[in-house]
């Protein structure tokens, strides 16, 4: 990165999660969602900021009790073909956990439970004696659903579980996921591109840009109502079921590249690809501040009409 240049892959990302919901996390590649949640789960560690899980600081935790407290935060992984070692069976890699966490007492309880989990998450229990390669991507994200379980976790980070998988299996996926959370009483953090399925699992929606949280409101003020050019321009791209209404949907296209997390724009971030940006928007970074209530935008024309260019105009 050349020396005294520092790359913050997410600066100032502030948010909470209430015990029982979903969290739609959404941005283009590059802008740090995948960071924030392995962060959170110190998969990465983080160089300064604060996590707090149940009132307990999770950066401040020590080995020991991390382990302990992993039992209550596990992780569904982007992709299924190389999250499963493929030199141990599908009874090993989800055992592995009850044997960390001595969750079984012998090999036969050891054995049930994994039967158990493998049915949970629709797939048959004589599975276990099978190795990845023998199964399709959609039962491997499966599998790996069914490890995540085996601890019995209140918290789960799905970094883009079904973005890997064919688009007939996904929503076999996301249904999956959405009944345990019933069931179990899960809380979810959906990492996710597609922006249909965002709205369909997730309570509320964060939306990144370049490592900074640009909007968070519940799910359908995000949808019906969004304040940030960003995401406006994200969600008029987003194809209308209905012909009509998509033949008359007008495009808000960003212009220019995504700028380098190195080198960031001074002010916010978006600046440099937004039609709504003036001069303060080069001095000042937008906070998040709470325009409506319960939604947050970063932006100072949040909510403002964006001008026609170039014959595009936004979709209202």
């Amino acid at each position: 990165m050349g020396k005294g240049r520092t790359l913050k892959a997410v600066s100032d990302v502030s948010f909470s999660i209430r015990q029982g919901e979903t969290l739609g996390v959404v941005g283009e590649s590059g802008c740090g969602k995948s960071t924030v949640g392995r962060t959170l789960l110190r998969l990465y560690e983080p160089t300064a900021g604060e996590a707090y899980f149940n009132g307990t600081d999770i950066y401040k935790l020590s080995p020991g009790k991390l382990k302990n407290l992993r039992r209550d935060m596990q992780m569904i992984f982007q992709d299924p073909y190389a999250s499963l070692n493929p030199r141990m069976t599908v009874m090993d890699i989800i055992g592995e956990a009850l044997d960390i966490h001595r969750l079984a007492a012998g090999r036969a309880a050891r054995k049930a439970r994994v039967g158990e989990l493998l049915q949970l998450v629709g797939l048959n229990a004589d599975h276990a004696n099978r190795y990845p390669h023998e199964f399709s991507g959609g039962q491997r994200q499966r599998i790996g659903i069914a490890r995540a379980l085996a601890v019995n976790p209140k918290f789960m980070i799905c970094d883009e579980p079904i973005s890997a998988l064919d688009v007939s299996i996904q929503a076999q996926i996301v249904n999956l996921l959405k009944e345990l959370q019933r069931e179990m009483g899960l809380t979810y953090l959906f990492i996710a591109h597609d922006l249909s399925m965002v709205k369909y699992i997730s309570d509320r929606v964060a939306v990144m840009y370049l490592g900074k949280l640009v909007e968070l409101a519940d799910s359908d003020l995000v949808y019906t109502g969004p304040l940030h050019p960003y995401t406006r321009a994200l969600l008029s791209a987003v194809p209308i079921p209905d012909p009509n209404a998509e033949a008359r949907k007008k495009r808000i296209v960003i212009k220019g590249d995504l700028p380098s997390a190195i080198n960031p724009p001074s002010g916010c971030p978006f600046r440099t690809r937004c039609p709504l940006a003036r001069g303060i928007c080069a001095e000042e970074m937008p906070p998040l501040a709470e325009h409506r209530p319960g939604h947050f935008a970063a932006c100072h024309f949040a909510g403002e009409p964006v001008p026609e260019q170039d014959g595009v105009v936004p979709a209202e």
